[in-house]
């Protein structure tokens, strides 16, 4: 997990795929053997990549990192970042 963290340092918009609807924001990126999912979001004025969640895929699962990045946003534990006009 570590290492595929570490590999984000270098072009982050190109590794994992953005996310969909009340996760938009942010990005999925799969570690560990494909079974784990590391979601963060890249800032890009200054490349920052903040790491939000990461766990196992298990879908209708309560226990899903989907599921516990979606809880998390709701909570406003972890915010949506302001999209800069282009």
């Amino acid at each position: 997990m570590i290492e595929r963290i570490d590999s984000l340092a270098e072009d982050p918009d190109l590794r994992g795929k953005p996310l969909v609807g009340e996760l938009m924001d942010y990005h999925s990126v799969r570690a560990a053997g494909q079974r784990y999912r590391i979601i963060c979001r890249i800032e890009e004025e200054t490349v920052i990549v903040i790491v939000v969640t990461l766990g196992i895929r298990r879908e209708r699962s309560k226990t899903d990192v989907y599921s516990l990045a979606k809880k998390l946003l709701k909570l406003g534990l972890i915010e949506r970042p302001l999209k800069k006009p282009k």
